[in-house]
C-alpha cells in the first residue's frame, strides 16, 4: 500500500468522527432553529462528500487533493462551532460534539501538514 493510500485512510479514520458529529447535528432540533449551526452541519457535510468518490475509486492522489483544497472551510466549521455550542446549548451532547469534532480537525490538520489556528 503506498504511503498515499494509507495517509488517506488515516485521514478517512478520522473523517468518521467529523460525520458522526455532522449527523449529531443535522438531528438535532437545535440545527433547524440555528442559521450558523445548519452551516456547520452543511460544511462538514460538503467535506465529507468532496472525499467520498476519491475513496471509493481509491484514488488517494484526488482525496489528498480534494482534502487540501477544503481543509479551510472544515477548519472554519470547527471553529464556528466551537465558538457557538455553548450559546446553543450547553448539553454535556454538544459539549462532546465539540471536543470531538476539534479532536479529528486538528488530526486532519496534522495529517494534512497544515497548522491549527
Amino acid at each position: 500500500m503506498s504511503d498515499e493510500t494509507q495517509l488517506m485512510h488515516q485521514l478517512d479514520a478520522e473523517l468518521s468522527h467529523v460525520w458522526m458529529v455532522r449527523t449529531f447535528l443535522k438531528h438535532s432540533d437545535e440545527t433547524e432553529e440555528d442559521e450558523e449551526l445548519a452551516l456547520v452541519h452543511r460544511r462538514l457535510y460538503d467535506f465529507s462528500l468532496a472525499l467520498g468518490s476519491h475513496l471509493n475509486a481509491g484514488d488517494a492522489d484526488g482525496y489528498l487533493r480534494q482534502a487540501n483544497k477544503k481543509w479551510r472551510r472544515l477548519r472554519e466549521a470547527c471553529e464556528l462551532f466551537t465558538e457557538i455550542q455553548p450559546e446553543i446549548s450547553n448539553h454535556t451532547n454538544f459539549k462532546m460534539a465539540a471536543v470531538s469534532l476539534q479532536k479529528a480537525v486538528a488530526e486532519i490538520g496534522r495529517l494534512l501538514g497544515k497548522e491549527i489556528s
